[in-house]
């Protein structure tokens, strides 16, 4: 049950905060596409690799961390320590899109060849995509627990 509650919350939210990226990149005329920046640092740290499969370690690499932060969410709802209500999962977004900020932050200022990027904008972005992630978590989270206790009780 945890796991299926991981990856609902997990993917679900990471999925909408995508989409949230795509659609401010689209307004903003500059690409703050989360796994394309990924797979683009990992393309400059391994040359070898062609672009689609720079772009695949990206993408699995936002799903990856999309999962963790749904692994710390899921712990935090179970055991009652929040409720994944809208209230509570702005604050859990908020928070990690302050922790998304100083991860950034701190890889491009590590990274060998940090991509050209209005780094601002693009920090500035991150903390209201992380709000959808974790509104969208608890929807996935929230979906997945009354389909459990649904067919529980048959």
């Amino acid at each position: 049950m945890k796991t299926k509650e991981i990856l609902a919350s997990g993917i679900t939210g990471t999925t909408f905060m995508t989409l949230f990226s795509y659609l401010i990149s689209l307004a903003d005329g500059e690409n703050f596409s989360e796994p394309e920046r990924l797979g683009q640092l990992a393309g400059r740290l391994i040359p070898k690799l062609d672009k689609q499969q720079s772009q695949a370690l990206g993408w699995l690499g936002h799903y990856g961390v999309g999962l963790l932060f749904a692994l710390v969410y899921v712990e935090l709802w179970r055991r009652g320590k929040l409720k994944p209500d809208l209230k509570t999962n702005l604050w859990l977004g908020g928070l990690s899109g302050l922790l998304a900020v100083a991860v950034w932050k701190t890889t491009f200022k590590m990274h060998p060849l940090p991509p050209s990027l209005s780094f601002n904008k693009y920090y500035l972005q991150l903390v209201p995509a992380h709000l959808v992630f974790a509104v969208f978590a608890g929807i996935g989270y929230q979906i997945v627990k009354r389909t459990n206790h649904v067919t529980d009780h048959q």
